[in-house]
């Protein structure tokens, strides 16, 4: 932050629009916190693209596939937990940099993978770093931006999802027919040269640099789970069911697609599953920018309650279409 105006609100930042009067420092802050959703979902979602043909040549199911990615799911709550306590010790921007390195590191090895095992290993490298970038990420961007904007910030940080789930679907689609699966998860590991932008053009937050003390790991649960409980459970309980829907749905998006009409699916061609797909991460883009703005006006319960009651509408129609045109229209109001 280049100015206490950065993290303090004032009648006169309240007037102007999010970008406004913003500082280098907030901009570095913002590209690389964007790049780094957007390339760690990418790599997250890569797997999902490719489910078929890595089942097929290692020999697992469905239900096998099902296992890894709640494997790597459960591996970015870890990676959290794990990231954002290094992010506390020893600075938001360095715990970044380990985060995207773990994450293209995993995925670079999932191409190597030979077995069922190995596959689940490495995804939950993934997951680790996936995680880390999540927490890191949103708090080195929070402590840099002022307070009145931060939710509009954030969404739009948060809008690269739809960009990098976009842009799996089109890794593969280009990737696949002229290389196979193993070098879509090589190209996973071009992320990893975002570290060396964020290591010389992102510096620490002042408040995290003027912090005089840091709390423990169970410092900060007894915070959690004793000061802030009830919010904490609350949220918790909240966040938890939106990503158990969320990953539920769209993990499986893509081979859905791909499914022959005679087994319930629309039978979708690799190409025209990416365009549906990146289709479809134009209404998630769309959200993801309206949810902030909604958050800064409401408030961020409302808005959370708004949108959540919004999916908890649409999907139960999205699976009773059948029609693909109108499938990928109301996709787009899901996504």
């Amino acid at each position: 932050m280049a100015s206490s105006t950065s993290t303090s609100p004032s009648g006169d930042a309240g007037n102007k629009r999010w970008w406004q009067g913003a500082t280098q420092q907030q901009w570095g802050t913002f590209r690389s916190a964007y790049l780094g959703w957007a390339l760690d979902i990418m790599d997250l979602m890569l797997f999902a693209m490719v489910i078929k043909h890595v089942s097929a040549d290692l020999g697992f199911d469905k239900s096998d596939a099902g296992m890894v990615m709640s494997a790597t799911l459960l591996a970015t709550a870890a990676g959290g937990l794990l990231f954002g306590f290094l992010a506390d010790r020893m600075g938001r921007a360095k715990s970044m940099i380990l985060s995207i390195i773990c994450y293209s590191i995993g995925t670079a090895l999932c191409g190597l993978s030979d077995t069922l095992g190995q596959l689940m290993l490495f995804r939950v490298i993934v997951g680790l770093g996936v995680g880390g970038e999540w927490s890191a990420g949103s708090a080195l961007v929070s402590e840099t931006w002022p307070a009145q904007h931060r939710g509009k910030v954030m969404a739009w940080i948060q809008s690269a999802f739809a960009a990098g789930y976009a842009a799996a679907a089109i890794v593969a689609a280009v990737v696949v027919p002229m290389y196979g699966w193993r070098w879509v998860f090589a190209v996973g590991l071009l992320p990893a040269l975002l570290a060396f932008y964020v290591r010389r053009h992102v510096k620490e937050p002042e408040i995290w640099v003027n912090q005089t003390r840091r709390l423990s790991f169970t410092e900060t649960l007894g915070a959690l789970f004793s000061v802030h409980r009830r919010n904490t459970l609350i949220g918790l309980a909240f966040t938890t069911a939106a990503m158990c829907g969320y990953w539920g749905l769209f993990t499986w998006i893509p081979t859905y697609l791909a499914t022959p009409v005679a087994e319930g699916g629309p039978g979708l061609d690799l190409v025209k599953s990416t365009v549906w797909i990146v289709i479809m991460q134009v209404g998630a883009a769309l959200g993801y920018v309206t949810f902030g703005y909604i958050a800064d006006r409401l408030g961020r319960k409302k808005a959370f309650l708004i949108f959540f009651a919004g999916s908890a509408l649409s999907v139960p129609l999205f699976v009773m279409i059948h029609t693909p045109g109108l499938l990928m229209a109301f996709g787009i109001v899901v996504a």
